[in-house]
């Protein structure tokens, strides 16, 4: 009985990813479909010809790759912020207990529950305002208030998993409270870190309706509105180039996931260690 268990685990892992991969690879192939193809009843998942010109059309009608850089820095900076302010405020909710804690709290399950759209109204105008209505530096600032309340839950999660004990350990040893922070501290959270960073620019990367009203400018569009001019005014989807988009638009998304990979991996084994 022992003896398949481990291949019924490899069974359902196998069945787990060809069920996450599907939609992807699906979507890879009907971006080289021809637009005869996709409007046909007939479901193929290898293409009966290869279009790759869906990719050029996707490139030359809606200025691709101008939204992709909106949305890469909207994104890397939106993230950054965010890792730079709730890292030393979860720290706080974590390990002070008392009012604040509660406030903090209170505040981040309050803003996890309350409608988007009930403050997309008064959120225009105040940007309009100060000026920042239709900039990428108002969705910044927007994402990154957005994705702060989540960001400090999942943090003051891992820091509260740091025993206090390494932390009286070092201010034993002679160590201030910012030497303990910066040598103790913040590298056994660097798993909980790149999280938290993933999270963050994933949910920037892939934002719609923020951008939707806030932006007007056609240069200042980020990569989802962009997506979404491949619809046409009257209801027309031009499916190949939009499929096209949609492959080209994951790829940073995936790249990123790929490049901080390492670096959790790695922050799980020096955390085990120092631990």
């Amino acid at each position: 009985m022992r003896s398949l268990i481990r291949p019924a685990q490899y069974l359902a892992l196998a069945v787990y990813l060809v069920f996450l991969g599907f939609p992807l690879v699906w979507l890879i192939s009907a971006s080289v479909k021809s637009s005869a193809e996709l409007n046909s009843l007939s479901v193929s998942l290898l293409p009966q010809e290869w279009h790759w010109d869906n990719y050029a059309q996707a490139f030359e009608r809606q200025g691709l790759l101008r939204s992709a850089f909106n949305s890469l820095v909207v994104a890397l900076v939106s993230t950054a912020l965010v890792i730079v302010i709730a890292l030393p405020a979860s720290y706080v909710l974590a390990r002070i207990k008392g009012k604040v804690r509660v406030a903090g709290v209170a505040w981040i399950l309050v803003s996890q529950v309350f409608p988007v759209v009930l403050i997309i109204l008064p959120l225009f105008l105040v940007l309009r305002t100060l000026g920042l209505a239709d900039s990428l530096v108002g969705l910044t600032l927007v994402h990154m208030t957005y994705m702060l309340p989540f960001a400090l839950w999942m943090l003051q999660g891992y820091v509260a998993a740091v025993p206090v004990e390494l932390e009286e350990a070092g201010a034993v040893d002679g160590a201030g409270r910012l030497t303990v922070l910066r040598s103790i501290v913040f590298p056994l959270l660097a798993p909980g870190i790149i999280a938290t960073a993933m999270f963050s620019f994933v949910s920037s990367w892939n934002e719609f309706f923020f951008a939707l009203v806030l932006l007007q400018s056609p240069e200042n569009y980020t990569l989802p509105i962009t997506l979404k001019m491949f619809i046409g005014g009257e209801g027309k989807v031009a499916l190949g180039p939009l499929a096209a988009g949609a492959v080209l638009a994951a790829i940073p998304s995936i790249a990123f996931f790929s490049l901080l990979r390492r670096k959790l991996t790695s922050g799980l084994m020096a955390g085990a260690v120092k631990g």
